[in-house]
């Protein structure tokens, strides 16, 4: 193993270890796992003590991101079968059909007045960072006191906006490179293959274990899916299909058609993708620099912030007009737009690209990216309290009950 990797490998493994070491405290505080390996990266990358050496362009960065992604995707929509996705879709169709372009569009015309960039460049970013994450929300998405509807829509929001979000990604990078084809009937085929992958071979696998001719042993019965999740991820880079929407019809066909291989992967899968999450963060907190930080100045890091705290929210309050959620329920949603690995991936793809203002769009990404890691990951835990039932409970009540029963 060359230097740099085994480097890379100890300055990993040091940070797990030092993560599960902190892992309850993090449960119960503001302490984030994410922010821990981010700031870890940004430690030890050139910036700071140069550990850790690594390129934009390298190939490890690229694919760590687009593995950390497929897993982290394949685990979400392993989480819903297709009864649950369409009984629940209302919610959820009006944060895509409506909040996702709305985001674009106020991220873009941010970025436009803001920064002064092009439409068609501004437009790029606005689609880059319309995805959102629910992974670096966590204790919010996880927690049962949270109402099953919320945590639903976010589940469903954050695994399909990501594919939803590619196709303009490619049609604003196209456009941006001055390509007059813009390649559509590609790009087509490229996402209906995606979704083909994802559906035909998981549900040709557990057809095909569920014959009398195959069986899967108690011991390897998790290993089910993670083969099937495999094969959907070889068959997609050698077909060239959209490997994000495969992994994520991948999840939910699994789901829908194998209740128990779902079941027995559960918990083995989320360790699988916190794994590669958790190293794609120490890969891209190690690219950022204190230049990189520092370069795109004042109006930069204010076009973060606003693409945080007013694009989503702004998108999510006119989605939402009369849809039944709660006052609470609504800020939840509006504030938990975290920026994550969708964005990590589409802003190298526009890295490796060759656009004129490539660097300048990856820079502003990269900086959203590091305020919303930091704020989503550390507020997860405080939002999720909202809904904690004794949080429901007036005060007086508690003194009432406690003086019953001191007379009984």
């Amino acid at each position: 193993m060359p230097l740099m990797g085994t480097t890379l490998l100890t300055a990993f493994a040091a940070a797990l270890l030092l993560a599960v070491l902190l892992s309850s405290l993090a449960h119960r505080t503001i302490l984030s796992t994410a922010a821990l390996f981010l700031v870890a990266g940004f430690v030890l990358g050139d910036g700071v003590l140069g550990v850790v050496s690594l390129d934009p362009g390298d190939d490890l960065v690229a694919t760590l991101a687009e593995l950390a992604l497929f897993t982290v995707l394949f685990t979400d929509g392993m989480r819903v079968g297709w009864t649950e996705l369409r009984s629940a879709w209302r919610l959820p169709g009006r944060a895509l059909g409506w909040g996702l372009p709305l985001t674009l569009a106020i991220t873009a015309v941010g970025a436009h007045y803001l920064l002064g960039l092009g439409w068609i460049e501004s437009l790029l970013i606005g689609a880059i960072l319309a995805p959102t994450d629910p992974v670096f929300a966590a204790a919010l998405v996880g927690n049962e006191k949270v109402p099953p509807r919320l945590r639903q829509l976010l589940n469903v929001e954050s695994g399909v906006n990501d594919g939803l979000a590619l196709p303009f990604v490619i049609l604003f990078l196209a456009v941006a490179s001055g390509s007059d084809d813009l390649h559509l009937g590609e790009l087509g085929l490229e996402l209906g293959l995606g979704v083909l992958i994802g559906v035909a071979i998981p549900w040709a696998a557990i057809k095909l274990e569920q014959t009398r001719w195959f069986s899967a042993s108690t011991q390897y019965e998790p290993l089910n899916a993670l083969a099937i999740g495999l094969l959907v991820l070889a068959v997609g880079k050698a077909t060239h299909g959209n490997l994000f929407l495969a992994a994520f019809s991948a999840g939910i066909t699994v789901a829908t058609f194998g209740p128990r291989q779902r079941e027995s992967f559960e918990h083995f899968g989320e360790l699988i993708a916190e794994v590669f999450k958790l190293a794609a963060l120490l890969v891209f907190g190690a690219l950022i620099t204190p230049a990189l930080l520092g370069s795109v100045g004042w109006q930069g890091w204010l076009f973060a912030l606003l693409a945080l705290v007013a694009a989503r929210p702004v998108a999510i309050w006119l989605s939402f007009l009369r849809s039944g959620l709660s006052v609470r329920e609504q800020a939840a949603v509006a504030w938990f737009g975290p920026k994550g690995f969708a964005s990590v991936v589409y802003g190298l793809l526009v890295l490796g690209s060759g656009i004129a203002p490539a660097e300048q769009v990856f820079q502003l990404v990269a900086v959203t990216i590091v305020l919303s890691i930091l704020l989503h990951s550390s507020t997860d835990i405080v939002v999720a309290r909202w809904f904690d039932d004794e949080r429901e409970v007036p005060a007086w009540y508690g003194n009432v009950t406690r003086k019953i029963r001191r007379r009984e």
